[in-house]
């Protein structure tokens, strides 16, 4: 997370987060802290609220029967739990996200695991379209208390460059 401190008049400062689009180098890899413990009731709201009647997210009875023997975290949730925790690092300053691709659940989250994350810079390219900007692709890992990977994406947003976020554009 970069934080970073502007003096916004006497004696008064103001946090400031994310990267412009100047600060990322590809193969750098951003750590996102904290991780993430996920309840029962989290799994239960997310799952409920997106309209999922799959039993595996909400009915113990059903869920003991499967092969997992207990709920397992809607697959949804656990992808915008990974963003969200990337938004600091990665996606602060961004004007648009542009998509994900290649979302694999590789191993079951279950409700009270705790979900890491990281980002690892892949692409940068300058926009063609948009002079203030450049398009930024990482990819993003989500790992359990234990280290298994649980989750995978890539990610492609349009990052703002040095001068022209709208932190920069209005007193933020």
């Amino acid at each position: 997370m970069v934080q970073n401190v502007k003096k916004v008049g006497e004696n008064r400062y103001r946090e400031t987060f994310g990267r412009c689009f100047e600060e990322f180098t590809v193969g750098d890899v951003y750590e996102h802290r904290p991780g993430r413990t996920i309840t029962k009731t989290d799994n239960t709201w997310f799952t409920l609220l997106t309209m999922n009647t799959h039993p595996m997210h909400f009915d113990d009875e059903y869920a003991k029967a499967s092969e997992f023997g207990k709920c397992i975290v809607c697959s949804p949730f656990t992808v915008a739990l990974m963003v969200g925790m990337s938004v600091t690092d990665v996606s602060q300053k961004a004007i648009a996200n542009l998509g994900w691709e290649d979302i694999k659940m590789t191993y079951p989250l279950f409700e009270d695991d705790t979900l890491y994350a990281e980002s690892k810079v892949i692409d940068k390219r300058e926009s063609k379209s948009r002079p203030g900007a450049g398009i930024v692709t990482v990819e993003t890992l989500g790992f359990n208390q234990d280290g298994k990977q649980v989750c995978s994406f890539v990610r492609k947003m349009l990052i703002a460059k040095q001068g022209h976020s709208v932190e920069e554009k209005v007193n933020y």
